[in-house]
């Protein structure tokens, strides 16, 4: 086995839910996508290679790559029309986890339009709203919103871009 290029990585499930994925510093950049794809811990995925650029080129020394399902798809379409139960709880937990841990979390939202196929990705982004707000996160978008007002997705990005805010109760 080769050696971990991340430190940061909690999996279950035979490693087909993966919760967090990152490497450590001490003003992480706290992504939160759709879902997770291939990223292990010894290797990256595109989105998760995007991301990690987007927090060094915006003055980040780490990041946590999260997502609102952490059932591992390459096409969120092909994920059950059912949540796991025990798959979505235990990803909330470990997102507040993380940002709890965090002086000031930023955190950037990133799960793009698909956030309406499956009426649990919505339900996440809302609970983890409501969960995260006592520990004061400053929510983050990339680019401009797309049509609908989502935030695009990090594999949608181009490098030029800024983080801006982003209002989630909007």
């Amino acid at each position: 086995m080769s050696a971990s290029v991340f430190d940061i990585y909690h999996s279950d499930n035979k490693d087909q839910w993966r919760y967090a994925l990152g490497k450590s510093g001490t003003r992480p950049l706290l992504t939160i996508g759709l879902n997770c794809s291939t990223a292990t811990q010894e290797k990256a995925d595109p989105t998760v290679a995007r991301v990690q650029k987007v927090a060094q080129l915006h003055g980040f020394d780490g990041f946590v790559m999260l997502n609102l399902y952490p059932v591992r798809a390459t096409d969120y379409r092909t994920l059950p029309t059912k949540v796991n139960a025990t798959a979505y709880e235990r990803n909330l937990q470990v997102i507040e986890e993380v940002v709890s841990g965090c002086e000031r979390p930023t955190i950037w939202a990133t799960w793009g339009q698909p956030v309406v196929h499956h009426s649990y990705f919505l339900r996440a982004r809302d609970e983890l709203y409501s969960r995260l707000a006592k520990y004061n996160p400053d929510w983050r978008r990339l680019g401009e919103l797309t049509a609908t007002g989502h935030p695009r997705h990090a594999s949608r990005l181009d490098y030029s871009w800024r983080l801006l805010p982003f209002n989630i109760s909007d």
